[in-house]
């Protein structure tokens, strides 16, 4: 259990090219991806925001941006950062992230969700576009998480086989 105050992130407004609609309004279980992802961050964390189309911010150059704006509004020491699209992702994971976390923490499947430090802000101001990359130059831990909760839905056939 995180014991320490967090700040949560959800990622919202990719292109959802691949899913045909907006997913982050697709329903599990009647609820839409974002609210669902929203409910978690407010289960898990002491503030949270929506980066992406209708956040925080629209950055429009993907996650590093994303997260950037995110660690810049944040008031806690760490974040953890959850995509709209894994809607069976738990507090419990989150809070072995934020645990893990020194610079950075991830999935060992990476790189989403992860925790990242608020001091780990320059990394994700250089330009670089790629999660991976950034993360790849900070300490980051990997952490073991279930596989099942980072079923990711990018298209409606992934939907179909999320449970509930």
């Amino acid at each position: 259990m995180a014991d320490r105050a967090l700040t949560g992130i959800l990622l919202v407004g990719g292109a959802s090219s691949r899913f045909g609609s907006p997913k982050e309004l697709a329903e599990v279980e009647g609820e839409t991806l974002r609210d669902r992802a929203w409910r978690l961050l407010g289960d898990a964390c002491d503030e949270r925001f929506a980066v992406g189309r209708g956040g925080l911010a629209d950055p429009g150059t993907g996650p590093v941006a994303a997260i950037a704006a995110g660690l810049r509004a944040a008031s806690h020491d760490v974040a953890v950062v959850v995509p709209v699209d894994m809607p069976l992702l738990t507090v419990a994971a989150l809070h072995a992230l934020a645990d893990a976390c020194h610079d950075a923490a991830v999935a060992l499947a990476g790189p989403l969700p992860c925790a990242v430090a608020r001091r780990a802000l320059p990394a994700f101001e250089t330009g670089e576009l790629r999660l991976r990359t950034v993360l790849a130059g900070l300490d980051t831990a990997r952490v073991e998480l279930d596989p099942a909760l980072l079923a990711n839905v990018n298209t409606p056939a992934d939907l179909a086989r999320i449970p509930g």
